[in-house]
């Protein structure tokens, strides 16, 4: 990389850890570190909803989705769009309707409220690692990104460089911060693509006649795709917007019903159509550069065999010129860090305020509070960092964080809100046995009935034991 670039990109990154520096003496407390002060506005939470949801690991995932399905692979993020819009409709009104959440830190205070602490306690411990997986991939999502782009630089260095500088500025400035910067990072990441990545990667290709005349007709059609995939995609992401503690973090950061809604509504909308098009057109400009021999001078050329979510970034250091690169470079980390800063904030409210607080009684208005948080929030993020110098495909070790969660969390959160008869039995078993099954599924079956996914046997198990043992054993209290 040109030192003009990496001048650019060092600054960006300076930039990042400056926002963070500048909010570690303005957080006042648990209302600022971890819901930014209950009253955010609807462009600041909307845009930081999309920009952590549609962060690194989507960003770099569906550039290999491209790669391999080409423009088919943006129905991932239609599921995003359902998953917003009907959590604005179905969830929102529950959670700011409620008086009983106005205080609310985590998610996993929801199911204090309905059921028991100790259901609390459970359903923070799986938010908590399924948050720790997907800061993991999103540092690894960073980490690949700098391997494909600068010479001579290795994953696990990557792997450090990246995952410091989320983990320090997140520290230091809690959701306020991670928020304000979310905004800023969507901003330079739309600016990027727009101006910058995707014309000059079109026009480096050879235009439409040339993707028309080296790809395979399959990868121009929307047909592209199997409807097994479509049901694993639905069932891991529409539900995350009912069970993500990054959301509700953001509903809880919102000042009232109607503009966490709008939020979501416009959440929806940057996720589909508009992200998820321009990723997997990136991802698919990769393929036709690719065939035609341009990675070869990098020693790529049986990437698609390989890992294919490397061609974004091949792609990126062939086509760019001097100054751009460094400014397309901190566009797409900007993406990347405006996730792992959001998850990161989410597994560390889960480990202090329903695991730590269920054995300790917390303060969250205390200064030793804060500093705590921050101490808990810097350990996670080096667990995180360690997880990622483990994995190596980014869009698995992401949905395979999503599927820990959802297939445990879903089913007793829709009962909690929606069926009086829900008990609390009924929801520790579903947390505990839709969890289990999901993992070992993935673990020990290679191969599952009909082609799906172990996620869609997870919630189905979750669901029947829920059901059963809500009836079996009820609680008797009045759920409101």
């Amino acid at each position: 990389m040109h030192w003009i670039d990496l001048t650019i990109f060092v600054c960006y990154m300076l930039a990042m850890l400056g926002f963070g520096f500048f909010f570690l003496n303005r957080n006042e407390g648990a209302e600022d570190y971890y819901v930014g002060g209950r009253n955010m506005s609807s462009l600041h939470i909307g845009l930081s909803v999309v920009a952590t949801d549609v962060g690194g690991g989507f960003s770099i995932g569906l550039g290999g989705l491209g790669f391999v399905m080409g423009i088919s692979g943006s129905w991932m993020l239609f599921t995003g769009l359902l998953g917003a819009w009907l959590a604005a409709v179905l969830l929102i009104p529950k959670v700011k309707g409620n008086a009983a959440f106005d205080k609310a830190y985590t998610f996993p205070e929801i199911f204090k409220h309905y059921f028991t602490p100790e259901v609390a306690l459970v359903a923070g411990i799986i938010s908590a690692v399924g948050y720790a997986g997907f800061t993991s991939s999103q540092i690894l999502a960073g980490a690949k990104l700098a391997q494909g782009t600068f010479a001579n630089l290795d994953l696990q260095t990557a792997l450090i460089i990246m995952g410091s500088v989320a983990v320090i500025y997140t520290v230091m400035g809690g959701l306020k911060a991670v928020i304000y910067t979310d905004t800023v990072q969507w901003a330079i990441l739309m600016m990027g693509l727009v101006f910058v990545g995707i014309p000059i990667s079109y026009y480096a290709v050879g235009g439409w006649e040339a993707i028309g005349r080296t790809v395979d007709p399959s990868l121009l059609s929307m047909t592209n795709i199997t409807w097994q995939k479509v049901v694993y995609w639905a069932v891991t992401i529409i539900p995350i917007w009912f069970v993500g503690m990054t959301l509700y973090q953001r509903i809880y950061a919102c000042n009232d019903e109607k503009t966490a809604k709008k939020a979501w509504f416009l959440a929806g909308l940057f996720e589909w159509p508009v992200m998820a098009f321009m990723g997997v057109a990136l991802g698919l400009f990769a393929k036709v550069a690719a065939s035609q021999g341009m990675f070869d001078y990098l020693g790529a050329e049986n990437i698609a065999e390989t890992d294919p979510e490397t061609g974004l970034p091949m792609l990126l250091r062939t086509v760019l010129p001097v100054g751009l690169m460094g400014v397309m470079m901190s566009a797409y980390f900007s993406a990347i860090l405006s996730t792992a800063d959001s998850c990161l904030m989410a597994a560390s409210g889960n480990v202090v305020s329903d695991i730590i607080g269920y054995f300790k009684e917390v303060d969250h208005d205390s200064d030793r509070f804060l500093r705590f948080s921050q101490v808990t929030t810097l350990l996670i993020g080096a667990g995180a960092l360690f997880i990622a110098s483990m994995m190596t495909n980014v869009l698995d070790l992401m949905l395979y964080s999503y599927a820990f969660m959802v297939s445990g969390l879903f089913v007793p959160i829709v009962g909690a809100f929606y069926w009086q008869k829900s008990s609390s039995v009924g929801a520790m078993g579903a947390m505990i046995l839709g969890g289990a099954v999901t993992i070992l599924l993935e673990v020990f079956m290679e191969k599952l009935p009909a082609g799906l996914d172990a996620n869609v046997f997870g919630i189905s198990a979750s669901f029947m034991v829920f059901v059963l043992l809500s009836l079996m054993f009820p609680d008797g209290r009045n759920k409101s």
